[in-house]
């Protein structure tokens, strides 16, 4: 059952007044596109800003404070550097593939962004398989960047983009079977019924103890997936120059550095949605207010995007063996155990409501 008022059927409606019906469907397509890159450029500058306050915070310096007030414009400026600056590269790459791996990173993101409901009123595409499709979805970035690896001609970036294809494999593992865990709960794949069923209260209590770990470990495995440290073994700095980017600068590198915080926030909203009631109010009162639920989801994903950063400035980059170690040794032997706890959980009818 489509729980949320699906927008795009609300674009068709008004645009066929005066289009034709295939004209219409486009034109919705198109409008809610805009839309939502509009969104995707003002958050990525937004959480770029809020990654260099944090990381000030923690190393007590001030971070941006001359750009516009309190620094706010200095993302804004370096976007600005960017778009200028002249797009090297080197002679010897793939040049098609080259120029194409940025687009597989930037369009994946862009694409998870739009089964997100963000209010019960505010979803582009509430589909019968949301969480799949999302989980699907994100796998696709992983090509952009043994793409843009392999294609650069360079041994560091490639080193890079294999590194990548390792981890992001490997972790997807853990991310997948935390998040159907809380499945068995909810018997849904559709985003609007699982924030449905958490009306009677967030799944994280609803499911005891096996839902704690299985948000623990979604948090792991997708900071690894987000290639984030202290999981950055794909551009590794003091080891790898930039990695998988070596050979980019300019627009393109920027698609690399905007999607990797988009993805941030892609799976800071996946755990918001999934674990904490998505756009509900823990109070109750958003079925009176609407679009408050825009600020209870936003809130929600922007408390666990800063605890992905506080992993950032808290913990030292792990070495590459140790990166697999953990996942296949110690999180997906516990991630198998949980989803047989979960299950014996729901047979037994134990899910705690309010």
């Amino acid at each position: 059952m489509n729980i949320s008022l699906n927008i795009t059927k609300t674009f068709t409606e008004l645009l066929s007044g005066f289009l034709p019906e295939s004209t219409a469907n486009i034109g919705a397509m198109v409008i809610i596109a805009l839309i939502y890159l509009a969104i995707f450029s003002v958050a990525g500058l937004f959480l770029v800003l809020i990654e260099r306050k944090v990381a000030a915070w923690f190393q007590l310096r001030l971070g941006p404070n001359r750009v516009g007030p309190w620094g706010l414009l200095q993302t804004m400026a370096d976007a600005l550097k960017l778009v200028s600056k002249e797009l090297t590269g080197t002679v010897k790459a793939d040049k098609f593939l080259y120029n194409l791996a940025p687009y597989f990173v930037i369009v994946s993101s862009l694409m998870a962004l739009s089964v997100f409901p963000f209010t019960q009123n505010f979803q582009a595409f509430d589909i019968n398989i949301g969480l799949f499709f999302l989980i699907a979805i994100s796998s696709i970035g992983v090509i952009g960047i043994l793409l843009g690896g392999w294609a650069s001609n360079n041994k560091f970036a490639l080193i890079g983009a294999m590194r990548s294809g390792v981890q992001t494999i490997s972790y997807e593992i853990s991310v997948g079977l935390s998040l159907l865990t809380m499945v068995l709960i909810t018997g849904s794949l559709q985003l609007s019924e699982i924030v449905e069923v958490q009306k009677n209260g967030w799944l994280i209590v609803q499911g005891h103890i096996p839902a704690i770990f299985a948000f623990m470990i979604y948090m792991i495995a997708g900071t690894a997936e987000t290639n984030r440290a202290p999981f950055d073994m794909v551009e590794a700095e003091s080891e790898l120059g930039a990695g998988f980017h070596t050979e980019y600068s300019g627009m393109k590198f920027a698609y690399f550095f905007l999607a990797e915080f988009i993805n941030m926030f892609i799976i800071a909203a996946i755990a918001a949605t999934v674990f904490f009631g998505g756009w509900l109010s823990p109070f109750g009162i958003t079925d009176s207010i609407p679009w408050l639920g825009v600020f209870w989801f936003l809130a929600k994903t922007m408390t666990l995007v800063f605890l992905m950063m506080w992993f950032r400035w808290t913990f030292p980059r792990l070495r590459v063996d140790q990166l697999l170690t953990l996942e296949w040794k110690y999180l997906l032997p516990l991630n198998l155990l949980n989803i047989i706890l979960m299950a014996l959980i729901v047979w037994l009818n134990l899910t705690i409501q309010f």
